[in-house]
């Protein structure tokens, strides 16, 4: 039997989105897929370790979708799931919370 934080929709929320950069690598993502590098200037202050190590858990949630193109370089692109896509509406309701709250 599963224990009532493993229930708890803030809890599996935060341990697939916590963290400093998950957020906006999605936000990031939302409206085209993006080449890694072009990910590590986006995300303002993320080391490409930690970039590598999110978006790998981003892609076993299955939040991201991580294409390989057979192409001579090899080209790697990064787009959301429907899960992910599915989070849009969420940044519209955050976006207008801070805009009523903080701006």
């Amino acid at each position: 039997m599963k224990g009532i934080e493993e229930l708890c929709p803030t809890s599996i929320f935060a341990e697939k989105l916590g963290g400093k950069w998950k957020l906006a690598i999605i936000y990031n993502l939302r409206n085209r897929n993006l080449r890694f590098g072009q990910l590590a200037n986006l995300v303002d202050g993320v080391s490409r370790k930690v970039l590598t190590e999110h978006l790998r858990q981003m892609e076993e949630d299955k939040l991201i979708v991580r294409t390989v193109y057979k192409e001579i370089p090899p080209r790697v692109e990064y787009g959301l799931t429907q899960a992910g896509k599915d989070l849009m509406p969420l940044f519209q309701k955050i976006d207008d919370w801070v805009r009523k709250h903080y701006a």
